[in-house]
């Protein structure tokens, strides 16, 4: 039971790392769209729309779901 609540942990905290690289990727480098871009500029605009859109969204819900999950656990083993 230990280990796992160790993998939980893990989990919650790579999730939390990728959640904020993905919103680095959409606030930082994708930002906010260019007036007149080029179509160079537009290809990259969206290539990292969409890793920021993927990491985010893949972090979320890892963290979300391993944290779900070490409550759960956590609520049975005081029930014992």
């Amino acid at each position: 039971m230990n280990a796992l609540k160790k993998i939980l942990s893990s989990l919650i905290i790579s999730g939390a790392v990728i959640l904020l690289i993905g919103l680095y990727y959409l606030i930082i480098k994708a930002g906010i769209p260019y007036q007149d871009p080029t179509t160079e500029m537009q290809i990259q605009y969206a290539v990292n729309m969409g890793i920021g859109n993927v990491l985010s969204l893949t972090g979320f819900c890892m963290t979300v779901l391993a944290a779900v999950i070490r409550i759960i656990l956590w609520v049975i083993g005081r029930k014992k």
